[in-house]
Formats: structure tokens, C-alpha cells, sequence
């Protein structure tokens, strides 16, 4: 298990050495002394529950790595469901958007890795969400594939207004699962 020192956790919280030591000493702060030396040490997980407790920001190392999120766009609760259970058995997390203005609600709230995107639905369709999608700024990073019953010409199309890849319903699992591994490592 990974600890912190006495001075590490004085760096973070930007106070001093003793501070520390007198959170350790009073039981605020979870620590325990190394044997002969004396030495404090801080679990990273007591670290952060101290903080959190205390309304104090955890830096950005410390955050514990989430599982990297994809955001499923489809109509048809069927096949979105069949998408998730694709991606959870990969180890990823999943949220699923039935339509196009819940979609970027989504986008906007949770910031996910990758989304798949159906091009037939109504209201906002799959263009105007892929369109909408490449306009914004904070969303420079997300791979987008798009999952459609639509002709190749019409994938083509997505592909020329930012689609990362195309896969045709009904699609392979094993397809898919390669085109998640790929675009999750990024």
C-alpha cells in the first residue's frame, strides 16, 4: 500500500510539518509511526478521507483512476443495451443516452472517452449531435464511433463530419471490443 510522509501531506495542504504532526498526533489525520524511527506515515486512501472530510481539494495524482467512460447514443434500448454489456465485459463504464439532446446533456455533466453514436433517431439525429459534438472545445479529445443500419455512403458521411470509425448494425462483438480497446488507450 502506497503511504505518504509527514512532509508530503505539509506540501499538498500547503501547511507546515508540524501542523501535520499535530493532525496525526490528535487523531484528525489516520497515520502510524514507523518502527525504531519514529517516522509518521499516511495511508493515500486515510489522505484522502481526511480531506474530503474536511473540504480540502485531493490533487490530481491522488484522485483514485476511475474506469474510462463511454457514452452509448441510441435510440433503440435494445441495441444500447447490447452495446453496454460489450463494453462492461471490456471493464469499461457506460452511460446510454436514448437521443441527441440528451446526448450532449451527457456530454457536458460527464466528460466520457468515447461515445458511439446511431445516425437514425428522431429529433436530433446522429449527424446534427456529431456536428454539435465537434463544435465544442472540451470535447476535442472524445472518439466518437458511429453504429448504424445506414448505407456505406451515409457512414461516409459521418466520417467526414468527425466520426473516429463506422461499424454496420448489426455489428460484431469482437469488432467493437477491438475499436474500444484502440480508442481507450489514447
Amino acid at each position: 500500500m502506497k503511504t505518504l510522509t509527514s512532509g508530503e501531506i505539509a506540501e499538498y495542504c500547503d501547511v507546515n510539518l508540524r501542523t501535520v504532526i499535530r493532525w496525526l498526533e490528535s487523531g484528525k489525520l489516520k497515520g502510524f509511526k514507523l518502527p525504531g524511527r519514529g517516522n509518521n506515515r499516511v495511508l493515500i486512501n486515510d489522505f484522502i478521507d481526511f480531506l474530503e472530510r474536511h473540504n480540502m481539494p485531493i490533487p490530481d495524482n491522488l484522485k483514485p483512476e476511475a474506469s474510462p467512460l463511454i457514452l452509448i447514443v441510441d435510440d433503440e434500448l435494445p441495441v444500447a443495451k447490447s452495446i453496454q454489456r460489450v463494453a462492461r465485459r471490456a471493464g469499461y463504464d457506460t452511460l446510454i443516452a436514448t437521443g441527441g439532446f440528451q446526448a450532449g446533456m451527457m456530454l457536458s455533466q460527464h466528460s466520457p472517452r468515447l461515445m458511439t453514436l446511431d445516425l437514425s433517431m428522431p429529433g436530433m439525429d446522429g449527424y446534427s449531435v456529431l456536428q454539435y459534438t465537434r463544435e465544442q472545445e472540451s470535447q476535442r479529445g472524445l472518439k466518437i464511433i458511429v453504429i448504424s443500419a445506414l448505407d456505406d455512403a451515409s457512414l461516409e458521411k459521418a466520417k467526414e463530419l468527425g466520426a473516429d470509425a463506422t461499424l454496420t448494425k448489426p455489428f460484431s462483438n469482437h469488432d467493437l471490443t477491438q475499436l474500444f480497446e484502440e480508442f481507450m488507450q489514447v
